[in-house]
């Protein structure tokens, strides 16, 4: 038992120099470049040694796929049905063309016409625009984590060696790291902000509470290992306006905040993200709302109002799709944030899925589930750009100003603008929808009736 003291000790002595070389390394080289926002290009060497890490295993993977005729990624990954634009007015006539003797212009009604809306019907069901939305987009490489790979099977030693080396990497070493730097920048972020909160109102606070949330913020992007590339940075969001951008993951909100200054807007939680929030608010005006508050959307648009009236405060940033999209698409904006009358300041978000997917399925993964993907992801890596403030014209309402800054986001960040209402992710498709269709199949029969009837 005494033998064992000393070989007790050096363990003891090992574990405690290699505590203090890891916690020196996190100052050194992540902490302290947070806090100036520099950085020493290790995490850019690190980028591009993965890529040529993924190159590779590509490579090899193909080639034993080709070999042993396995079938490697999934077929048709823009969608199973071939669809091209057409109107329902066009496709109906079609129909008639093919199988009725009756004149194509007809204003009755024929029982083939049932097969248009059966067929759509049908597709809609099994490939709609909507719900593949909601889901991981699927790559078109394998960067070495199995969750992102459809079909991979063994191909050779080399490769499954390289696999398990990097499940090692990343839950034995980053997925640590990850935690004590995602726990510095909360604890920090609640600290600075009590402590500038019971500072006077005035320029110190205002610049001690800037700096403070900026410092935190950016050590929770690294964090995440976030590789992030801002573009067009005069454009930044001013004092008194909207911030509105595409909206993937929670994590959309460090993306920004690392690089800005902004007020959060949202409802107030418990628990730990219920002392984030209380500490915030005492540095800086954040909007946030009770829960008897949120639904209420004369309340919100006032407290909104009021907000960006104050030329002095900060730019309110906000999602205006209301949920978490898969990045390949923008979805409708809700019209709320484009009826107070402020300048908006439109940003796109885009992120890389080859390192890691960023965007959070909500309704498959909790909160702490989908954190633990992130963190034992290789790296985030995203694109920001911003856009030239945008103003609402006379001539349109709300809704039009909304969808013409979406189509400003979608067209900048490569996504696909889609006018659907991302509630669909829970809520079943309004009435109104349905009726639109009904509508367009009864002015078909109904206008060419009345053109014939002025004939």
């Amino acid at each position: 038992m005494f033998l064992l003291l000393p070989f007790d000790s050096l363990v003891v002595n090992l574990l405690g120099i290699s505590i203090t070389v890891l916690f020196t390394l996190l100052l050194v080289f992540i902490i302290v470049p947070a806090i100036f926002g520099v950085s020493f290009g290790i995490r850019k060497v690190y980028m591009k040694t993965l890529l040529k890490i993924f190159q590779w295993a590509t490579l090899r993977i193909e080639r034993g796929a080709k070999e042993k005729n396995h079938p490697l990624y999934k077929p048709y990954v823009n969608g199973i049905i071939a669809k091209e634009p057409t109107s329902l007015e066009e496709e109906i006539k079609e129909m008639r063309r093919s199988g009725s003797s009756k004149a194509l212009d007809t204003p009755e009604f024929e029982l083939s016409d049932i097969f248009y809306f059966c067929r759509k019907g049908i597709e809609t069901i099994m490939d709609d625009e909507v719900t593949k939305r909601f889901s991981a987009e699927e790559l078109e490489s394998w960067n070495l984590l199995s969750r992102t790979n459809y079909n991979f099977q063994y191909i050779s030693l080399r490769l499954t060696v390289l696999w398990g080396l990097g499940v090692l990497i990343r839950y034995c070493f980053l997925l640590p790291l990850r935690i004590a730097l995602a726990f510095t920048g909360i604890s920090l972020l609640v600290t600075g902000t009590t402590v500038v909160g019971y500072l006077p109102n005035g320029r110190c606070k205002e610049f001690l509470s800037k700096h403070v949330h900026l410092m935190c913020y950016r050590i929770c992007v690294r964090a995440l290992t976030a590789i992030i590339t801002y573009h067009d940075r005069e454009n930044r969001p001013r004092n008194g306006g909207i911030c509105v951008a595409n909206h993937t993951s929670p994590i959309d909100v460090i993306i920004l905040a690392s690089d800005g200054y902004y007020a959060m807007v949202g409802q107030i939680h418990g628990g730990l993200m219920g002392v984030i929030q209380r500490a915030m608010v005492k540095a800086c005006p954040h909007v946030w709302f009770e829960r008897s508050e949120v639904k209420d959307r004369h309340l919100v648009a006032k407290r909104l109002t009021e907000h960006v009236q104050d030329k002095s405060k900060l730019p309110i940033l906000i999602f205006p799709e209301g949920t978490c999209i898969n990045n390949t698409s923008v979805m409708m904006f809700k019209k709320g944030s484009f009826e107070i009358g402020a300048t908006v300041y439109p940003v796109a978000i885009k992120y890389d899925p080859q390192f890691g997917d960023a965007f959070w399925n909500s309704s498959k993964y909790g909160m702490v589930t989908y954190l633990l993907r992130m963190m034992t992801s290789w790296a985030i890596v995203c694109s920001v750009w911003y856009l030239p403030a945008m103003t609402r014209q006379p001539e349109e309402d709300a809704v039009q100003f909304a969808n013409r800054v979406k189509s400003a986001i979608a067209r900048q960040g490569g996504l696909v603008d889609l006018l659907w209402d991302g509630g669909l992710k829970r809520e079943k498709v309004k009435d109104a929808f349905k009726e639109e269709q009904q509508k367009l199949y009864s002015k078909m029969i109904v206008g060419n009736h009345e053109d014939r009837s002025r004939s």
